[in-house]
């Protein structure tokens, strides 16, 4: 009863804690570009539209069925992601809680490593619901169930050895189904899993089954949307395997300069988990349960590198491991704790008081537009694709995340020419027009050039709205009266 009030205890603290660190973003529905498409996606599909056909993204299908589920609960959706996203990260923290004990952290090393979870989570832009915020649920899980191993194999508990593979292979595949990235950690379960079924005894016949068992259960949630792609037929599949696989190769990478800027911000986040990963690494004892913790976070490193882009959220993986690591020297010395501690409070404090709230005039911009469209469909070229959301308007192309059509990184790799598709939109006379003063990323020129013209030729200024540091233009067709 007393380990049972516990853990009540400590579900109920993490709950409070990230409460307490997401709050002052409850309801905004600008926190960050691709948590806001991610909801526009999984909104639009509950009205019918299929991802990759009629609405373009990279991202795997089960993470907008993460946010179309979401869409089932009452309201508009902001608040309601925002909400199953905190309880995601206080249930991740628990795992973490659980985790470091079982590499010896005393209770306070836990509990300390479990909060430094949530509070990095706001630091590294995911303090709504960017995907690891989702799928590190299922990578922990998975880890924790991976930290296990040594206990079975030296019980030469073969049966329960394949058991746990089968769980955390499952939820590695129900990650790798949000976010395809965590494949490498989700490879390396496996393989530990196979190590020690081996050093528990396993003859071959069971390793070859086992790991093939374990390899269907990981590779089962992306099988099932592939063959429902490849039911729907050529064109859908053809579709589906583009947007997924190939387009990732023929995106342009970014300018050396800002590729260093970004890895220097990201570093200099985490530089206490680092530390104190060094300081586990020497002062680790013949613990095997350390050594597989420190071969999950190799992992997510590379899982890290892949893409290449780091983006500081491009990190969020890295905390999960890096918190299990750093718990039992957070729990055996209080200049660490002192430190971590103190080091992300200063950082919030950093973020709180740099960060805008565009809030308020996202939600004029979106006004506007349903103000103005009437039956047909706006257009937002650069900016937000939440506007669409909130306007509750109709896309006018299957290209509706601003960034695929507006801005050189993608240019080349979606599979269309960009410029045309601009062209075909803006031929199409759209009602209201939404763009930027000042673009998110370099603008694709073809692209630019496009619109240009034509704002210039039909479209009249309407409403400027600040969007950080730059500004909403809302730009509305010559021929159509202002809405009062």
């Amino acid at each position: 009863m007393a380990e049972r009030a516990r853990g009540i205890a400590l579900s109920a603290l993490l709950i409070a804690v990230a409460v307490a660190l997401r709050a002052r973003d409850f309801g905004n529905p600008v926190i960050h570009v691709d948590e806001q498409f991610y909801l526009l996606v999984g909104d639009r599909m509950r009205h019918g539209a299929l991802p990759y056909v009629d609405i373009w993204d990279r991202k795997p299908v089960g993470l907008f069925l993460i946010f179309a589920a979401i869409r089932m609960l009452p309201g508009e959706g902001i608040l309601a992601y925002q909400l199953v996203a905190t309880l995601f990260a206080a249930a991740t923290a628990w795992l973490i809680a659980q985790a470091g004990r079982r590499l010896g952290a005393g209770s306070s090393g836990a509990v300390v490593a479990a909060v430094a979870y949530l509070l990095w989570l706001s630091l590294l832009s995911g303090r709504g619901g960017q995907s690891p915020v989702f799928y590190n649920l299922f990578v922990a899980g998975a880890g924790l169930l991976t930290l296990r191993l040594p206990g079975l194999a030296a019980r030469r508990d073969r049966r329960g050895i394949v058991v746990n593979g089968a769980v955390a292979c499952l939820l590695a595949g129900l990650a790798i189904q949000t976010k395809y990235t965590p494949v490498v950690e989700g490879a390396f379960f496996g393989l530990a899993h196979s190590w020690y079924l081996r050093r528990a005894g396993g003859g071959w016949p069971v390793m070859v089954g086992a790991a093939l068992l374990w390899a269907i259960l990981g590779i089962a949630p992306t099988a099932i949307v592939v063959a429902d792609y490849w039911r729907r037929g050529p064109a859908f599949f053809q579709a589906f395997w583009f947007a997924n696989f190939a387009s990732v190769a023929l995106r342009k990478g970014y300018p050396a300069a800002k590729i260093a800027a970004r890895l220097a911000g990201t570093t200099t986040q985490l530089l206490p988990f680092i530390v104190m990963a060094v300081m586990a690494w020497r002062a680790r004892p013949r613990c095997p349960e350390i050594l597989l913790a420190f071969g999950w976070l190799a992992a997510a490193l590379i899982a890290f590198a892949m893409i290449g882009a780091f983006f500081d959220h491009y990190a969020l993986p890295l905390m999960v491991p890096l918190t299990i690591v750093a718990a039992p020297v957070l729990g055996r010395y209080r200049a660490a704790m002192l430190a971590t501690l103190g080091w992300g409070v200063l950082l919030l404090a950093f973020h709180v008081a740099t960060e805008p709230d565009d809030r308020v005039a996202a939600r004029a911009v979106a006004r506007a537009m349903a103000a103005n469209s009437g039956r047909e469909c706006p257009y937002v070229f650069a900016g937000d694709a939440i506007l669409y959301h909130l306007a509750d308007a109709c896309l006018p192309t299957a290209y509706a995340f601003p960034s695929t059509l507006a801005y050189s990184p993608e240019q080349g790799a979606t599979g269309i020419d960009e410029a045309a598709e601009v062209r075909r939109v803006m031929a199409r006379r759209p009602p209201v027009v939404v763009t930027m003063d000042h673009p998110l990323a370099p603008w694709n020129r073809d692209s630019q050039a496009v619109m240009t013209a034509a704002l210039a030729r039909d479209y009249r200024l309407l409403l400027s709205a600040p969007r950080g540091r730059d500004h909403w233009l809302v730009f509305l067709r010559r021929d159509r009266r202002p809405a009062r």
